[in-house]
């Protein structure tokens, strides 16, 4: 029974890129996948990557790179690079994901279009470069992350004063994802490539935790179990996409909102 268990949900052997893993949801997905099994290759802005797999001692199976998803020619160098270290990996997590925070009568046409460019474009050409050479080997997961607001929109009674509303360039993005799954998993379907999407309901910041306590319950009161959710919440999500037991999911968008959008 046990190695029926590791057989459908482990990841021993599988060389996952996980992009945006020095974040707040990136980082415990780094560690239970690490924990699964799987070598880890986990790449953020600057030094973010490094900082994080050197104090969280996981050298031995994480290995941190530099990456500015933003920069289209720095995503071709980096693909090419790691497919020349590490060769076509078994899984690609996406988590990074840009925004402005402004409201929407503040925002500008440079700020749709690059915040766009940093979600929906950038996505799309790491997917794709990676997806190509999953395909040629005729295996391969990618976990794309969109959002509950790439579905629905923000309650403005949740967002009272000092907060502003989730922007809606934001949401534009997010539900852009939700479509490339879906037209990714069809594209490679028949090569045996997988695409699927997470869409995280509130999953605030440690520092949103600590410092606006009442948004935080206002967040947590929207959601049918009553709470936000914790990190790991999402890591388990990505590791069931990223294993056999999921062998027959393709296209989907998980809602992982505590049932956000349920209601």
């Amino acid at each position: 029974m046990t190695d029926l268990f590791t057989n459908a949900f482990g990841l021993h052997g599988k060389d996952i890129w996980v992009i945006g893993g020095a974040g707040y949801l990136g980082q415990a997905t780094v560690r239970l996948l690490q924990a699964a099994g799987a070598s880890v290759l986990c790449a953020d802005l600057d030094d973010r990557a490094a900082t994080f797999v050197n104090d969280a001692q996981l050298a031995a199976q994480v290995t941190p790179a530099s990456l500015d998803i933003r920069q289209g020619a720095a995503i071709q160098q980096f693909v090419s690079e790691q497919l020349e270290r590490r060769g076509v990996p078994h899984g690609l997590v996406n988590l990074a994901f840009a925004s402005t925070g402004k409201k929407l009568e503040e925002l500008t046409e440079e700020d749709f279009d690059e915040v766009n460019h940093g979600g929906l474009t950038a996505t799309f050409l790491l997917a794709r470069q990676v997806g190509q050479e999953m395909a040629r080997l005729g295996r391969g997961s990618i976990v794309l992350f969109s959002s509950m607001y790439g579905s629905v929109s923000p309650d403005p009674a949740v967002y009272q004063a000092p907060m502003n509303k989730n922007p809606i360039e934001y949401g534009v993005g997010k539900a852009g994802i939700i479509q490339m799954t879906r037209y990714l998993a069809v594209h490679w379907g028949r090569q045996g490539v997988r695409c699927n999407c997470l869409s995280p309901g509130p999953f605030p910041n440690p520092a949103v935790q600590q410092n606006e306590s009442e948004f935080v319950e206002r967040l947590a009161q929207k959601t049918p179990l009553g709470r936000i959710g914790q990190s790991p919440e999402i890591a388990g999500a990505v590791a069931f996409l990223l294993s056999e037991a999921a062998s027959y999911v393709t296209g989907q968008n998980l809602f992982v909102d505590g049932g956000w959008t349920s209601w």
